[in-house]
């Protein structure tokens, strides 16, 4: 039963094929293209690669430790996030199954053989639904609980968006996130599971629905300057214009646009906020020491300490807080 989860589960994440990355690059550049020719009136080649890589983006402080960030992730670790996301994942769902079965006394799946395509996209829809959810319940506990907010600054401390800031993210960050999911995801996949084990995702042209998911999504577009928008879409899928709302400094957008995929979630809870079309932003933290973030340190080791301080007064509850103590809370943009 175990190996059958985790087997369900492998199936699930590893749409990471040449075929994938070739998609996401194209989304990349036909985005920049089109943010391009919507933005500059005497166009050319010359202009167009000067509007994608701007020289005062590129040569930022942010975009450097960007750089040096992802980079270091990479090396340090490489096999930490995924196996730590099926670990989660599959032990919520073995429970779960276990449970239930345990529970009502029958034996799964309650489906012998292949599911039908029906059972196959409610399937399919439930876990791209589980899996929204427990992102957008996720990212607003990030900007509500200080100890929380003390990792998700990291994101949110990049002053421009170069299309790797979506990679900045704390690995502790990245860790809580993927138990965090383990719990709603393990949930809903341990439940399938009582009904069938051998359902597979919908694939579109054989490419995992997850993947195309990403691919709506355009994580790596919506982190950068381009101005994308989906029109009647935005309805129903978070564009990247919407999203880089998220990490504006002003106060009227404090709080706003928590979705991943779907924009419905923002719309439900009240957390949604339409920018005007072409709005600029500018993007980072309000904290007077915002600079220390843009360093290796100040991104792996500075949010540690300070999550230690906000233990240490909530220990130390009569203490009275020093100035440095104050203004390492931030502002949350």
């Amino acid at each position: 039963m175990l190996d059958d989860l985790v087997g369900k589960i492998l199936d699930k994440i590893s749409g990471t094929s040449l075929l994938a990355t070739g998609l996401l690059l194209l989304t990349a550049f036909v985005s920049a293209l089109v943010a391009y020719w919507r933005t500059v009136e005497e166009k050319s080649w010359k202009e167009f690669f000067e509007f994608v890589i701007p020289h005062e983006v590129i040569t930022h402080p942010s975009a450097k430790a960007d750089l040096l960030f992802w980079v270091t992730k990479k090396a340090l670790m490489p096999f930490l996030m995924l196996p730590a996301g099926i670990v989660f994942v599959t032990a919520v769902g073995y429970g779960t199954n276990w449970l239930f079965s345990t529970l009502f006394q029958f034996q799964p799946p309650l489906i012998e053989g292949p599911a039908g395509p029906v059972t196959v996209l409610i399937f399919t829809v439930s876990m791209l639904l589980a899996y929204d959810i427990s992102y957008y319940l996720y990212h607003v506990a990030q900007h509500r609980y200080p100890l929380l907010w003390e990792l998700h600054k990291v994101h949110h401390s990049a002053e421009v968006m170069v299309g790797i800031t979506k990679d900045r993210v704390h690995p502790l960050d990245e860790l809580m996130n993927r138990a965090w999911d383990g719990l709603i995801v393990g949930l809903c996949f341990g439940i399938w599971s009582l009904i069938s084990l051998n359902l597979v995702e919908l694939t579109v042209f054989g490419v995992n629905v997850y993947v195309m998911r990403n691919i709506l999504m355009m994580d790596f577009v919506r982190h950068t300057h381009f101005k994308i928008s989906f029109g009647p879409l935005n309805n129903l899928i978070l564009c990247p214009h919407w999203h880089q709302l998220h990490h504006s400094t002003d106060p009227r957008h404090y709080d706003k646009n928590f979705g991943l995929l779907f924009s419905f979630w923002d719309r439900l809870f009240g957390t949604l906020c339409v920018p005007r079309p072409d709005e600029d932003f500018k993007f980072g933290l309000v904290d007077r020491d915002v600079r220390d973030y843009q360093s290796l340190a100040g991104l792996y080791v500075m949010p540690l300490k300070r999550m230690w301080g906000h233990i240490a007064r909530s220990i130390r509850p009569g203490k009275s807080r020093s100035r440095t103590s104050r203004s390492s809370e931030g502002t949350r943009p």
